[in-house]
């Protein structure tokens, strides 16, 4: 496995492919300051090579729960650029995956049409944001292999190209983690699938719900928070677990305030100030009145008694001269309003045309705005997320410092609040109304802006629930900690977009699809689509023979590849029962898995590690590598 990129996710991505799967892995990365302190070469070089290292324990130790030496070998390459000729001396001639994780979205194209043209057979793994573009250059990239290896299809060929945006696969996490504290969500074929953490009530019973997929550690506060926590429990496990918080797989359906309006489309409430209607109101209410009391005092007709009321509100010439006094008195009234009614009608006018002026424009938040998540930076990762809160029908108020940010687009056109300035300025959270939200979530580039804000917002409030995006695991394990025994009753969260995005990265290299990623604790559950064929731990075994209790679990049957309607009554039931749905949900557990079936599963990083059939756990924590097995498409 050759791993290019320069940042933080191309060494968890090496380390994620070295630790658990224990594949051989080629690191190239940028030289470190190089060019700028000659002297320094070595000693940064070293520093490349002590933070890839540390890395690979953290992972290790996470994934197997114990210390262990890294399985699998790595090679770290320093290149400048992602070239041919380094590309060639990577060894991507002869590798099995490439994965291009550069922060350029033009560097990793480049690099991919390259490696290619080197290897047609080689499975390709792009990092890049422009997820359209993405599409073109999988289509095409997936043809010059099918080209290049005689295959017109592709069908037998193992050259996927399989294009990732770490934003998106930490996106739905982090909107999550704001949304409902300790809940995950996955999306998978339309349905929204949410795991909910859930603690046990004495003489109360939990629901189930579509599986339990963790149980959370017995008491984080005693042993300091090192106790992981058991994921994929047995029955058995679960029951006997008395006291433990589990987490629990659901399906969720989201009721929330309505959408703002489309771009271009200005709400008639908008137009008008509240005051400003209520001045029209009142001046409307007047003319009435004065219709109702000529028709009263002169007895002509109503519509004629209106008629004058307007002739004598706008002024126009028919003086009442040899009428009624109280004619003469409501002709007199008339003319006063018509006069207090010609600046309202200015400010009705202006202000309308300010509306539509700047219906382009950013938002400001609302005065009563309450319950809300205040997002803090829309570069990358804040636009996703911004992006799938308003999916959940979410309010949203972001904070941006920089007015030329990529997000700010995103941010005009669902019409979300906007408030432009520096996070870390005395003003500005109070501006977002964070006194009032419902959660804070910090995704700004830079750790210490997140923490400073996080700080800053639990002296406004105390309780408020925070999400922070920090690197550093160390530091992120830390501050969390630090947050809650100070906070013990607030929710606190901290999240690594690359400890997130790395599983999916990694996944995709081994020629899966991973459909999502959900954080237990400190740990993380993957959920992917396997096909049954080939895998003697699945084909031929019943629903409850193929689950592995901390490994992996069957979840749903996708019956669009699958060859026929299932035969078992109980799961044709399921099916029926999900109309438009090509996914049959809580399968039952006598249902035999087929050959030609794809399943949905959730699987810890180990376990999918072992199900691919990479190499035997035992062996695998000993280091011992053995004869290495053909990639499945």
């Amino acid at each position: 496995m050759v791993v290019c990129g320069d940042d933080g996710l191309a060494h968890r991505l090496a380390a994620e492919l070295r630790g658990v799967y224990g594949e051989q892995v080629t690191l190239v990365v940028p030289p470190s300051e190089r060019a700028v302190r000659a002297p320094a070469a070595g000693r940064a070089r070293a520093t490349t090579a002590a933070l890839f290292d540390r890395v690979v324990n953290a992972t290790v130790n996470r994934a197997t729960g114990a210390t262990a030496e890294p399985v699998g070998t790595a090679h770290l390459m320093e290149a400048a650029e992602p070239t041919e000729d380094a590309l060639g001396a990577a060894g991507v001639e002869r590798a099995a995956a490439l994965a291009l994780v550069y922060d350029d979205d033009e560097t990793n194209i480049r690099a991919a049409l390259i490696a290619r043209r080197l290897n047609p057979r080689l499975r390709l793994v792009l990092r890049l944001y422009n997820r359209r573009l993405g599409q073109h250059i999988e289509e095409l990239l997936d043809q010059a292999a099918a080209l290049a290896a005689g295959d017109a299809d592709g069908s037998a060929s193992d050259s996927s190209t399989t294009v990732l945006s770490d934003a998106d696969t930490a996106a739905p996490a982090l909107a999550a983690t704001a949304v409902a504290g300790t809940s995950k969500v996955v999306q998978t074929d339309g349905l929204l699938l949410r795991a909910v953490e859930r603690t046990p009530v004495a003489g109360q019973l939990t629901r189930p719900g579509l599986a339990t997929l963790a149980l959370l550690s017995a008491d984080n506060a005693d042993n300091g928070g090192e106790q992981g926590p058991e994921l994929l429990p047995d029955e058995a496990a679960v029951r006997a677990a008395t006291g433990r918080g589990t987490v629990v797989l659901e399906q969720v359906s989201y009721a929330g305030p309505e959408l703002p309006p489309a771009r271009g489309a200005v709400a008639f409430a908008s137009l008008f100030s509240r005051r400003l209607r209520w001045s029209l109101a009142g001046l409307a209410g007047c003319v009435l009145a004065l219709a109702v009391a000529l028709w009263l005092v002169t007895g002509i007709h109503p519509l004629s008694a209106f008629y004058l009321t307007l002739l004598d509100l706008f002024a126009i010439d028919d003086p009442a001269i040899g009428a009624s006094v109280g004619r003469q008195i409501l002709q007199l009234l008339s003319g006063l309003t018509g006069l207090l009614l010609l600046p309202v009608l200015l400010a009705a006018v202006l202000e309308a045309l300010g509306t539509f002026r700047t219906a382009s424009a950013l938002r400001k938040p609302p005065r009563g705005l309450g319950g809300h998540v205040v997002l803090l930076g829309l570069g990358k990762i804040g636009t996703r997320v911004l992006t799938r809160l308003r999916e959940l029908r979410i309010p949203v108020v972001c904070v941006e410092s920089d007015p030329e940010a990529r997000g700010l687009a995103a941010a005009r056109r669902l019409r979300v609040p906007v408030v432009l300035g520096d996070v870390t300025q005395e003003g500005v959270l109070e501006a977002a109304k964070i006194h009032r939200a419902h959660a804070l979530l910090a995704v700004t580039s830079a750790d210490t802006t997140n923490l400073e804000a996080a700080l800053y917002a639990r002296t406004v409030r105390p309780d408020l629930r925070v999400v922070l995006r920090l690197y550093d695991d160390d530091f992120a394990t830390a501050v969390y900690r630090t947050l809650r025994a100070a906070h013990p009753r607030a929710s606190t969260r901290s999240r690594s977009v690359s400890h997130l995005a790395a599983p999916a990265f990694a996944g995709a290299m081994m020629g899966r699809q991973i459909l999502g990623a959900i954080p237990v604790e400190r740990r993380v559950l993957l959920f992917a689509a396997v096909d049954v064929g080939g895998h003697a731990q699945l084909e031929g075994k019943t629903v409850a023979e193929a689950f592995r209790a901390g490994a992996w679990r069957v979840l749903a049957l996708d019956t669009r590849v699958s060859d026929g309607r299932p035969e078992e009554p109980a799961a044709q039931e399921a099916y029926e029962d999900l109309p438009g749905s090509g996914l049959v949900w809580d399968l039952p557990d006598s249902y035999v898995l087929r050959g030609c079936d794809r399943i949905v599963l959730a699987a810890t990083r180990r376990g999918l590690a072992e199900l691919l059939g990479r190499r035997p756990p035992e062996r695998a924590l000993l280091g011992t590598a053995g004869p290495r097995p053909p990639l499945h498409p």
